[in-house]
């Protein structure tokens, strides 16, 4: 079982530092199999903003070939805007959306995913909105009651999830601006995203070995993060992921899935 040292570590079973690295992939992007091989878990779009059974079969099989955690990632059905846009949804759709979604996953692949991670703009709603975080997890609960939900770190859903006897991983992300309120800065604004392999590591390691990461004022955020997030959609996602597996490997950091 993993732990928490003193300082906020993730420690593994020997004392070594470990962190699950996720990646949203399936989403169309002409990467995923290299990035396949650099991570620890799949977030595999499942019909919604991104991906059909095709797709999915594919992302499951190159998963199952490297010994990636299968999960899955469900959104708003919104193609045209790739699920990022927040759309007004009652509670009950909401759960209903994600049910079909992962349902359809594990149809596709044969058996239940691994852990759920929420996509784009549906993320963000049911991190914050209680009514639509209660809804949520108590349909996932109700049908995959040992199910993994990948979740912002500190926000609402992990309080919920965790109330309802989910198991939950809080989640940080290394290619992606902080604003300093720990929310994470629109992607219409300057220095968003973050592109450069060398500056995502260093922002990698600090998270897990201090629990800090730098907002994009300069000011310095505490975050306790048991999975980090790349996006297989980046502007570099392949040169990111070796700097970061490097830089982790220098800091005798292990990779592994949560858990």
């Amino acid at each position: 079982m993993a732990r928490r040292d003193a300082g906020g570590d993730l420690m593994g079973a020997q004392g070594c530092r470990s962190v699950d690295l996720n990646c949203d992939l399936g989403e169309g992007s002409a990467h995923d199999a290299a990035l396949m091989s650099l991570v620890s878990s799949a977030n595999i779009a499942c019909g919604g903003h991104a991906g059909d059974d095709a797709t999915m079969a594919v992302a499951v099989a190159l998963a199952r070939r490297q010994g990636v955690a299968i999960g899955a990632h469900p959104g708003h059905a919104d193609r045209l805007q790739f699920g990022r846009r927040e759309r007004a949804i009652t509670a009950g759709a909401a759960a209903t959306l994600v049910v079909e979604q992962v349902g359809r996953l594990e149809a596709v692949a044969g058996e239940p995913p691994r852990h759920v991670k929420l996509h784009g703009g549906l993320y963000h709603q049911v991190a914050r909105d209680e009514p639509l975080a209660v809804a949520v997890v108590e349909a996932i609960a109700a049908r995959w009651p040992g199910m993994l939900l990948l979740a912002p770190a500190g926000s609402r859903l992990v309080a919920v999830a965790r109330g309802r006897g989910l198991k939950v991983a809080e989640e940080a992300f290394i290619d992606r601006a902080y604003a300093a309120d720990g929310t994470l800065v629109p992607r219409s604004r300057p220095g968003a995203v973050i592109g450069d392999a060398e500056a995502a590591a260093e922002r990698a390691v600090r998270l897990v070995r201090e629990g800090v990461v730098t907002a994009i004022d300069g000011g310095e955020l505490a975050i306790r993060a048991d999975t980090l997030c790349l996006h297989g959609d980046g502007p570099e996602p392949v040169g990111l992921a070796i700097a970061v597996r490097a830089a982790f490997a220098a800091a005798s950091i292990a990779v592994r899935p949560p858990g």
